[in-house]
């Protein structure tokens, strides 16, 4: 088996051979390669001591010399080398108390947390494959190394990158490794929220973002995400729904693209559906206000997985409108692209379009041809540049103030009425026409 690796990774291999230390690449970068992937980056695992390796190298950072990385710079490139280690003891089940050097690169692999991710490759030796990595990519398993158990007592984290790991490739869990995650998956709280929050938007990102079903059916999403749960366990008695509000959450996943901002929203679209619903006597259920519901729920569960502000800013509003529905003629829509917000209009017709094909075929027609509608106005009000906020008004609150009128609320209230006026005719959006009409209003 010949992999492809780049130039920086074989010199770095190289000086290492020729000073006496073994080296190969190793983990995901050995995976991807052999999968037809490209790689993020090319980790390096050596005999070499850190302080043998930074002799070696003229310029090096060091990364974490307590665990035996120094990432070695070759020109604009840096590779991560680390020296073939054993960890400690895992006392708070995610990192180990102290980490023990060896020159035996079985003992380095025998750690790692996967088969596919503990192979090393040299140019010349060829691949090491001591856990059957190979033999699990041909069956696309996921199974951890030695005793699943163990690996996942030592680092919850590990329970996660299983289930992701899945996701991104299309695996399924090897049986007695997605057995030891059900078991395990309380450890999850050891686990702090940021780096739940990096496993969770790479596995929805993915190509597989309903795989997120197989960590609610392993007990996973108990721990992180428990409304989720709740949304798996919740009927929808009506014509439009033909799934649990979580199984529709899951398809319209599917539907959209894979933009972070896009699937967090169809994660937490419907998450309050559960919170509002109301059955009535013909035993339909119904969903009122769950819009809004839904926003300040996807609010909370944002921040705390420790999400940035303008991605919780972003996600929320699209969750608050995502079930607004303008009928497709251009005054309501400028009207929706005003009330929506300019920034993420686009975004929500994405939504929309994702949320309907993740429903019944009830009324499917129909709710095409009027987001279809919506979607011709919206390209129209671009391309026409009309004006849809105060932002692209004609005129301004200094253009008040110059023109005799004094500052204050007042002047805020005016320009509202404008933007009302615009909203309907946008060709009156010039600064004559609309100052002659505030003019008259004030006559």
């Amino acid at each position: 088996m010949k992999l492809n690796i780049p130039s920086g990774a074989e010199i770095i291999l190289n000086t290492l051979e020729q000073n006496g230390y073994e080296a190969y690449v190793v983990g995901g970068c050995v995976r991807d390669s052999i999968l037809g992937r490209c790689p993020d980056d090319w980790d390096i695992t050596t005999s070499a001591s850190p302080e043998q390796v930074k002799a070696l190298f003229r310029r090096t950072v060091d990364t974490g010399l307590q665990h035996g990385t120094v990432t070695v710079l070759i020109e604009k490139e840096g590779f991560e080398v680390t020296t073939y280690r054993v960890d400690g003891d895992y006392e708070d089940g995610r990192h180990p108390k102290e980490v023990r050097f060896t020159s035996n690169l079985k003992e380095d692999l025998k750690r790692r947390d996967f088969t596919i991710n503990a192979m090393a490759y040299h140019p010349e030796r060829g691949l090491v494959d001591l856990f059957g990595g190979v033999n699990d990519m041909e069956k696309k398993v996921i199974r951890c190394v030695g005793d699943p158990m163990e690996r996942f007592q030592e680092d919850a984290l590990r329970i996660l990158r299983a289930v992701r790991f899945s996701a991104q490739l299309g695996f399924t869990i090897e049986a007695s490794t997605k057995e030891a995650i059900g078991a395990l998956a309380p450890n999850l709280k050891l686990v702090s929220a940021e780096r739940i929050q990096v496993e969770l938007v790479k596995l929805l990102v993915s190509p597989n973002p309903d795989y997120l079903r197989v960590a609610y059916e392993a007990g996973v999403t108990a721990e992180f995400l428990p409304e989720f749960d709740v949304c798996m366990k919740t009927d929808q008695n009506t014509p439009h729904h033909c799934y649990t509000v979580g199984e529709h959450i899951l398809k319209s996943l599917l539907h959209v693209r894979a933009d972070k901002v896009l699937r967090l929203t169809m994660l937490l679209h419907d998450i309050g559906k559960p919170v509002v619903k109301i059955t009535d006597e013909n035993g339909r259920d119904h969903f009122k206000m769950h819009g809004p519901e839904s926003e300040q729920m996807a609010k909370s569960i944002l921040r705390r997985l420790k999400f940035d502000n303008d991605t919780i800013h972003k996600v929320c509003r699209l969750v608050k409108w995502h079930d607004a529905r303008p009928a497709a003629q251009m005054p309501n829509v400028r009207r929706s692209v005003n009330k929506i917000g300019e920034d993420i209009f686009p975004l929500y017709l994405e939504v929309q379009r994702a949320d309907m094909l993740a429903q019944s075929t009830y009324q499917r027609r129909e709710k095409e041809e009027r987001l279809e509608g919506v979607k011709s106005c919206y390209e129209q009000i671009v391309e026409k540049k009309q004006c849809v906020s105060l932002k692209s008004l004609a005129v301004t609150g200094r253009d008040l103030i110059q023109a005799g009128y004094k500052p204050g609320p007042y002047l805020g209230e005016i320009l509202n009425q404008l933007l009302e006026h615009v909203l309907e005719y946008p060709e009156d959006n010039q600064k004559e026409t609309l100052m002659q009409l505030v003019k008259e209003n004030q006559d």
